[in-house]
Formats: structure tokens, C-alpha cells, sequence
């Protein structure tokens, strides 16, 4: 099948340097990076696994500070609500 293609600068100069480097013509080098290319499939990435790690028990009981939380809320609320 004849075609036209244009190629970008970067991949003009790989071919260059692979038909250099080969001593082949233009075109086996090409069919041959376009055959490699499209025939291997792309492999999936690797499951991911997330590290943990204990951070042992709390020093401090949270329960308290959420309380103090919400009601220093509620105060900052209320304060803009009032004239």
C-alpha cells in the first residue's frame, strides 16, 4: 500500500538514525517499528498496594476535642447572628 505520512522532527531523526545504524532502506526500517509497535499489546500497569502502617492506640481521647469542636462552632455561628 503506498501512503503519505508526515512525520514529526523527533521521529524523522529515529528512523534516520535506525536506517544509519542498520543500513536498511526507509521503508523496512519503518514497517518494522510500525509492525513492533502494533503488535505488541500494552501491558497493564501494576496493581497498585498501599503500605501501612500501626500507629499503635491514640494517646488522646478524640471524643472530647470533637465535642469542644462543634460547640466552638456553634458559638462562631451564633456570633454572626447576632446584632
Amino acid at each position: 500500500m503506498r501512503t503519505t505520512i508526515t512525520l514529526d522532527p523527533d521521529v524523522e531523526a529515529l528512523l534516520k538514525q535506525a536506517m544509519r545504524e542498520q543500513g536498511r532502506p526507509f521503508k523496512q526500517v519503518l514497517n518494522d517499528a510500525v509492525r513492533s509497535a502494533l503488535a505488541t499489546p500494552a501491558s497493564p500497569p501494576p496493581p497498585f498496594r498501599q503500605q501501612v502502617f500501626s500507629m499503635g492506640r491514640p494517646r488522646t481521647d478524640l471524643t472530647k476535642a470533637l465535642a469542644l469542636a462543634g460547640e466552638l462552632d456553634d458559638q462562631d455561628t451564633l456570633a454572626r447572628y447576632r446584632p
